[in-house]
C-alpha cells in the first residue's frame, strides 16, 4: 500500500474509535469533532489522489473506495452542512458542475454562475477514461477549502442556542422525503441505501448530544422513539434502491417525525436567522399540506388587505376580469380564452393557442394555472418572478392579448361595478392615488390562486386519511426509484422546487418538435432569459399534479397522452431518441420499465388529481358607460 493510502486508513481508524455513547463532551464539541473528522478524511483523500496513477485500475478503485468512505462520513454531518451554508455545500457535494438557478432572495438579481465540486462530481469524473489528475484534485481541493467554512464563528455561534437545531432537523426530514433515497446526488446507485442507513443511524448521535446540552429544549421521547423505529425500518430495507419502500417510509416515519418537529418549533418559539427558512411555514404539520411553503404572493398589491369582506369583493372582481375580454386590445380575448377553468386552467383542445392576430400560433402550450403558486420563477423559461408580473406581460403582449395599459384602465373604470370595488380598496395599497394595471392583475391572481389549495387522494393517503390501491403504492415507489422521476419532480408538489423550497429548477430533456423525433424543438427556453451553455433548451420543471387533465404535454404540446410521455422518458429523452443535444440533463439511457410498471406509474400520477371545485362562469360582465364595450362576451371570442 502506498504511503498516502496508509495515511487515509490510519485517519479513518483513529476517528472510528470515537464512541458517541461515552465521554459525552457536549453538542458544540461533537460538532467540531465531526467536522474535523471529515476534514481529515478529505485531506487524506487529496494525498491519495496526488500519489495515484489514474491509468491503473487498482489505483482508481482505491480512490473510489476512499470516496465512498468520505461520502458516508459526509452524510453523518449532512444535517448541519446543508442548513448552515448550502452554497459551500455545493463545493463539497455539488450535484452539477455548473448551476444558474437563483434563490428566492436573489430573484431581483441577474442569475450568476455557481460552480460545483466535491465528492459526487469527483466520482463521476473518475469514471471517465481520460480523467486528468489535476482536474480530480481540484474537485477535492475545493471540498477541503469549503469545509473550513463550517468552523467559522458565524456558524459555530449558532450552536449555542436551540434555534438552528430544529430548523436544520426540519430540512433533514424534508430531504429524507425528497432526495436522500432517490439517487439525486449519489453517483453510485448501489450506495444509495447504504448511505441512507449510515446517515439515519448516525444522526441519532447528533440528537443525543443536542439533548445533553439543551435539556430544557429537548427532542421529546415521542420523537426519539419514532426515530428509533425509523432506523429499524431503514435497516430492514433491501440494499437495492429500486426495492426501497418509499411510500411506507414517508407516510409512517418521515411525515410523523416532521409533525413532531414542527410542534417543537412552535412550542420552543424557535427563531430563524437563515434564508433556508424563508418560505417554510412553521404552522404546517404535514409535508403533504399545501401550506408547507409559499413562494408566491397571491394577493399582490393587496397584501395589506385582511378584511374578509373587502377581500371577497376584490376576489369577485378578479373573477370577472379573468373572464372579461375588456383587458385585450380588441375586447375579444380574455384570460379564460386560453386558461379554461373547467380544463384545469389550461386548454386541452390545442397544442398551442392562437396569437392575437387570430392567424399564427404561439410557440408554447398553455400551462395550467393550478399550483403555479408553488414556483418561485414563473413561465416555462422563468422570465417572471411574480404572478403579477406574468399577468401584466400576457395582457400587454402584442401577440397574446395586445392590451395597452392606459386604455385598459380607462375601459375598466368605465364600468361602475369595477370602479366601485377598486376605488374602495385603493387606500389599502401602496399605489393609493390612482388605479393601475397592478390593481387589476392582483385581483386576477387572487382569484385563480384559490384553485391551488385542493388536495389529492395521494395527499390523503400520506396523511393517513384514506388508503390507496397497491398499484398506486407501486407506482410511487417506481417514481422515487427505478423510474428516476423524483430526481427532478420533488415531493410534495412534484415540481422542480426541492427543500428548502427557495428556488425553481430547470432541466434539459430534449423535447422533439414532432412525435416521430425527426427534429429537436427550436425553443431555447431559459437560454432566452439567461444565455449560457447549460441553460440552452432548459425549461422549468412543472408540477405533475392533475397531469391526467392537463394534456397536451411538454412546452410545445407535442405529446397528447401520458403513455407518449412515458415512452419519451423510457427512451432517454431527446438524446436517447437520437436527437443531437449536447447538454441534456436527463439520462439518455433506457429506464427498462415493463409495461406493468408504466401502468403503475400512470396510476400513481392519477392519484395526484386534486379534488378541485370549479366555479361556474359569470352570467354577464359589468356594463360600461361606453356602449361599444357592452357587447363583450364572457370568456372572449377566441
Amino acid at each position: 500500500m502506498k504511503k498516502s493510502g496508509i495515511i487515509f486508513v490510519i485517519a479513518v481508524i483513529a476517528f472510528s474509535s470515537f464512541n458517541s455513547g461515552k465521554d459525552a463532551t457536549g453538542y458544540h464539541t461533537y460538532y467540531n469533532e465531526s467536522i474535523n473528522k471529515f476534514a481529515v478524511q478529505q485531506e487524506a483523500l487529496l494525498n491519495l489522489i496526488k500519489s495515484a496513477d489514474l491509468s491503473a485500475d487498482d489505483s482508481r478503485m482505491q480512490i473510489k473506495k476512499a470516496l465512498s468512505l468520505s461520502r458516508l462520513e459526509l452524510k453523518n454531518i449532512d444535517l448541519w452542512l446543508r442548513y448552515f451554508e448550502p452554497v459551500a455545500y455545493k463545493k463539497i457535494n455539488g450535484p452539477l458542475p455548473v448551476e444558474w438557478e437563483n434563490e428566492v432572495f436573489e430573484k431581483y438579481e441577474i442569475p450568476y454562475r455557481r460552480v460545483g465540486a466535491g465528492l459526487t462530481l469527483a466520482e463521476l469524473y473518475l469514471n471517465e477514461k481520460m480523467a486528468d489528475k489535476d482536474s480530480l484534485l481540484h474537485l477535492i481541493q475545493s471540498s477541503v477549502e469549503a469545509i473550513k467554512t463550517y468552523l467559522a464563528d458565524s456558524i459555530t455561534g449558532q450552536l449555542d442556542t436551540c434555534n438552528h437545531f430544529f430548523l436544520a432537523n426540519r430540512l433533514y426530514l424534508l430531504n429524507l422525503a425528497t432526495i436522500y433515497t432517490t439517487g439525486f446526488e449519489c453517483p453510485g446507485k448501489e450506495n444509495i441505501i447504504a448511505e441512507l442507513q449510515s446517515m439515519v443511524s448516525n444522526v441519532k448521535n447528533i440528537y443525543y448530544y443536542y439533548n445533553q446540552s439543551f435539556p430544557d429544549r429537548p427532542l421529546t421521547k415521542e420523537y426519539l422513539d419514532l426515530y428509533a423505529k425509523t432506523i429499524v425500518f431503514v435497516n430492514s430495507q433491501p440494499r437495492d434502491y429500486t426495492q426501497f419502500d418509499h411510500f411506507t417510509f414517508i407516510r409512517d416515519y418521515v411525515n410523523p417525525l416532521f409533525r413532531i418537529n414542527q410542534q417543537l418549533i412552535n412550542d420552543y418559539k424557535v427563531v430563524s436567522v437563515s434564508y433556508n427558512d424563508y418560505t417554510l411555514n412553521n404552522k404546517c404539520t404535514s409535508i403533504f399540506d399545501k401550506s408547507l411553503y409559499q413562494p408566491q404572493n397571491t394577493k399582490g398589491i393587496y397584501s395589506l388587505v385582511d378584511d374578509t369582506e373587502s377581500l371577497g369583493e376584490i376576489n369577485k372582481a378578479g373573477k370577472l376580469l379573468f373572464y372579461d375580454p375588456i383587458l385585450s386590445g380588441n375586447n375579444e380575448r380574455a384570460c379564460a380564452s386560453c386558461h379554461k377553468p373547467t380544463q384545469y386552467f389550461t386548454d386541452n383542445t390545442t397544442h398551442t393557442a392562437l396569437q392575437f392576430n387570430r392567424t399564427d400560433r404561439l410557440t408554447r402550450n398553455t400551462p395550467t394555472l393550478i399550483n403555479v403558486v408553488y414556483n418561485h420563477l414563473i413561465m416555462l423559461d422563468g422570465k417572471h418572478i411574480t404572478l403579477q408580473g406574468q399577468g401584466r406581460d400576457v395582457i400587454t403582449n402584442p401577440i397574446e392579448m395586445g392590451g395597452n395599459e392606459n386604455e385598459i384602465i380607462e375601459k375598466v373604470m368605465s364600468c361602475k361595478e369595477y370602479k366601485t370595488v377598486f376605488k374602495k380598496a385603493l387606500r389599502f395599497t401602496p399605489e393609493e392615488h390612482e388605479i393601475t394595471l397592478n390593481h387589476l392583475v392582483s385581483a386576477i391572481t387572487m382569484y385563480y390562486s384559490e384553485f391551488s389549495n385542493y388536495s389529492a387522494p395521494f395527499d390523503n393517503a400520506m396523511n393517513n386519511k384514506q388508503p390507496v390501491g397497491k398499484e398506486i403504492i407501486k407506482g410511487f415507489n417506481l417514481f422515487m426509484g427505478k423510474a428516476q422521476c423524483a430526481t427532478c419532480h420533488y415531493v410534495p408538489q412534484f415540481n422542480g422546487v426541492k427543500p428548502p423550497f427557495i428556488s425553481s429548477e430547470f432541466e434539459v430533456i430534449g423535447v422533439p418538435e414532432d412525435k416521430g423525433y425527426k427534429k429537436l424543438s427550436n425553443d431555447r427556453g431559459r437560454y432566452v432569459i439567461n444565455a449560457a451553455p447549460e441553460t440552452d433548451r432548459s425549461f422549468r420543471t412543472g408540477s405533475l399534479r392533475n397531469a391526467q387533465y392537463t394534456a397536451p404535454y411538454m412546452h410545445n404540446g407535442v405529446f397528447n397522452t401520458l403513455d407518449e410521455v412515458m415512452d419519451f422518458y423510457e427512451g432517454g429523452g431527446g438524446a436517447g431518441h437520437h436527437l443531437a443535444i449536447k447538454n441534456q440533463t436527463l439520462s439518455s439511457d433506457s429506464l427498462k420499465l415493463t409495461e406493468n410498471e408504466k401502468k403503475d406509474l400512470i396510476s400513481f400520477l392519477h392519484s395526484l388529481n386534486e379534488h378541485v371545485i370549479f366555479q361556474t362562469p359569470p352570467e354577464s360582465l359589468p356594463a360600461s358607460k361606453n356602449k361599444a364595450l357592452n357587447s363583450r362576451k364572457v370568456g372572449g371570442n377566441y
